[in-house]
């Protein structure tokens, strides 16, 4: 039999959930039963956010975070207790990027990027531990990027960043399997969102999609939802520590 993508009753907190590939990935679990925590350093929009998902006939809440402060993210799982009384599962999406050319790049720039990027993960991971290991059977799904796996120019902190939450996910991977937690990541492409659309006006960043991406475009934020959602679920029961890159076929040339 295979396994249903099934998430009722269960409770899910979603980083940087207020927008973009956050959103999408906090809507599609909520379609399929899951209760939301949206987590965003973004107040106003995330209490938006979880009115929508509300609409959808599960729970959901908004929590303001800033993921690169633990006092912070400690509040956020406090939070999703004091509502749920459980986390099932974590999807560390939470992230920014602004270009960084490695000749000139500044410490503090490097700082941030790291701070947010990488160890807002393993903030998250480590606060939500041991909620995820009461239930067993839990999942953290880590959002890096293809700029993980191959370096973008211009963007020397933002590559390593990503990078460096490919090697998070295998060491969650094999140290918490154990205690029943999966962890998996995604490795988006160029998707539309509001961090990439100045980026994406740019003519020569628009042909060079067409010359690098066999689909010749850039995706969308719901075109990740539907793997986060499998690898939130029972379905992918047998799956931790995979890297899975979705970018309308980028990664094909590597």
């Amino acid at each position: 039999m295979i396994p249903e993508f099934n998430l009722k009753n269960k409770t899910a907190i979603v980083t940087g959930g207020c927008r973009g590939i956050g959103k999408a990935i906090a809507i599609g679990l909520a379609k399929h039963g899951c209760n939301i925590v949206v987590s965003d350093l973004l107040e106003k929009p995330a209490v938006n956010t979880a009115k929508e998902i509300k609409k959808l006939g599960v729970k959901a809440i908004a929590v303001q975070t800033d993921v690169s402060n633990k006092d912070s993210v400690n509040n956020l799982i406090n939070q999703t207790v004091k509502k749920f009384k459980k986390i099932d599962i974590l999807v560390n999406n939470a992230g920014i990027f602004y270009p960084t050319p490695l000749e000139s790049m500044k410490k503090q720039d490097w700082d941030k990027i790291m701070k947010v990027n990488l160890d807002g993960y393993l903030l998250c991971a480590q606060a939500a531990f041991p909620y995820l290991k009461k239930q067993r059977s839990s999942a953290i799904v880590n959002i890096a990027s293809i700029a993980g796996l191959s370096a973008f120019a211009g963007s020397a902190a933002y590559n390593c960043s990503k990078a460096a939450i490919i090697m998070l996910t295998k060491s969650i991977a094999q140290d918490w399997a154990k205690y029943g937690i999966r962890c998996n990541t995604i490795c988006p492409g160029v998707i539309v969102t509001p961090m990439t659309r100045a980026m994406l006006k740019d003519k020569n960043f628009q042909a060079s999609l067409k010359i690098g991406v066999p689909l010749q475009r850039p995706g969308k934020p719901q075109e990740l939802a539907g793997l986060a959602v499998y690898l939130a679920s029972d379905a992918s029961s047998y799956m931790t520590g995979s890297i899975i890159p979705i970018d309308g076929g980028w990664t094909c040339h590597l």
